[in-house]
């Protein structure tokens, strides 16, 4: 796709480029295994020698077409899709990391990639540091090791609403000779793109805005092919230096700036197996191509929403980037110029148990495990989400005993106000 078109265009335009006589919309390839002539054209596949299809668990056309758009709205340079947003901050991180090996991490981050990074990869040897997302860059230095592969942050943290310095971020990264790593899940490309701000490598968790609809769960990761893992080579030595179970190949001299993904497709996605569906990678495209229509649509309903409570003296307090005096507003408006999300969290005076009253009380917000889709929904991250934290862990992810999660979708803003407003009658 043409670097030319706006991104709006991309969102529509970019992966699938029908020939003559080809289906307009994307096919979905719903086939586990591709035919091929000749054994040994089979084989130069297997080889890395070809490019191609024979086996969905590693590539299937459907999957790429799509990786290609997100590849194209985040202006990398490859990118793989996976089977949710964990497996997507799993490949990520574990496509460099290996036992001995140490990463650091902004602490404000979603409940589930906490524990996946604090817990889960440290039984496989690999151990995470967590910084203040608010601390100087010297303190962000201070938490790397010798052993350290990479930074991981989100852009806008969940549930905390934390907006990352991107670029304090990034120095403190590249200081170390290491790739930044951002989760871009609530930015979404429509209004953040942090390779802009010097990140290396974006995640998401396409389940959310991309999706839009709650009806696929998926993930990817996005190259911006811009770290130079060479200069770094005996940091990097599984993509510089030859893999032997593929007969030796070395990825950066075999694939230049496409190399990170290459690996992650060719070696993590053969051996762990997290791919998308093809029919699960059809409905993420359907949701794409809609993107830049709903997120600004998230953006101002939230914003409605977010000035109603601060008014509301029934309500403690209220985090939404965009409101002035919030504590991110500023660094909002450097990275997220064109709004931030559609997620907003508040508390209610009377702590937790005023907090779940309201949210028992809603009729048009439902109560689900799930964000950032076209309803409106609500959920209370400390019973929730982040159950499995205790309390010091809680603080440091900037999940208070009180605070609601509300994700505010596209319906009729006067309408989720008024769901509010009846709800808050019964605290």
């Amino acid at each position: 796709m043409s670097n030319n078109y706006q991104i709006e265009t991309k969102c529509i335009q970019s992966g699938w480029q029908p020939k003559q006589g080809e289906p307009r919309v994307v096919p979905i390839y719903q086939s586990t295994t591709f035919k091929y002539d000749t054994s040994e054209q089979m084989g130069r596949l297997f080889d890395l020698e070809d490019s191609g299809y024979f086996y969905t668990r590693l590539q299937n056309p459907t999957n790429d077409v799509v990786a290609a758009k997100i590849c194209d709205l985040e202006g990398g340079c490859a990118a793989m899709l996976t089977s949710s947003g964990q497996a997507a901050s799993f490949y990520a991180i574990m496509n460099i990391c290996e036992a001995g090996d140490h990463i650091v991490c902004a602490s404000a981050l979603y409940g589930g990639t906490y524990n996946l990074y604090a817990h889960t990869i440290k039984k496989m040897g690999v151990e995470a540091t967590f910084v203040d997302p608010d601390a100087s860059e010297e303190e962000i230095g201070a938490a790397f090791k010798e052993n350290t592969k990479a930074l991981f942050g989100e852009t806008i943290s969940n549930p905390a609403l934390v907006v990352l310095d991107l670029e304090k971020f990034a120095r403190a990264a590249h200081a170390h000779g290491v790739p930044f790593i951002v989760d871009n899940t609530f930015a979404t490309p429509i209004n953040c793109r942090p390779f802009e701000w010097g990140a290396d490598i974006v995640t998401h968790s396409t389940t959310k805005y991309m999706d839009g609809h709650a009806m696929s769960v998926g993930g990817c990761i996005v190259d911006s092919g811009n770290f130079d893992w060479e200069a770094h080579h005996d940091k990097f030595k599984c993509l510089t230096e030859p893999d032997e179970t593929y007969h030796g190949i070395v990825y950066t001299q075999k694939f230049g700036k496409s190399a990170y993904i290459v690996k992650a497709t060719s070696q993590l996605m053969r051996d762990l197996g997290s791919i998308q569906s093809p029919q699960n990678a059809f409905l993420l495209n359907v949701g794409l191509e809609t993107l830049h229509l709903r997120v600004p649509r998230h953006c101002e309903n939230a914003f409605k929403v977010a000035q109603y409570l601060k008014g509301h003296e029934k309500v403690a307090w209220v985090n939404y980037p965009e409101l002035e005096g919030d504590k991110y507003h500023e660094l909002a408006k450097k990275y997220l110029p064109n709004g931030s999300c559609g997620v907003l969290t508040f508390g209610i005076k009377g702590g937790r148990d005023a907090s779940v009253t309201l949210m028992d009380n809603l009729k048009l917000a439902a109560i689900v495990t799930h964000v950032a889709d076209a309803r409106t929904s609500v959920l209370h991250p400390a019973s929730h989400t982040h159950r499995q934290m205790n309390e010091q862990e809680l603080i440091e992810a900037g999940v208070q005993p009180d605070l609601i999660r509300f994700s505010v979708g596209i319906e009729n803003a006067d309408d989720i106000i008024a769901d509010l407003k009846q709800a808050l009658e019964m605290v």
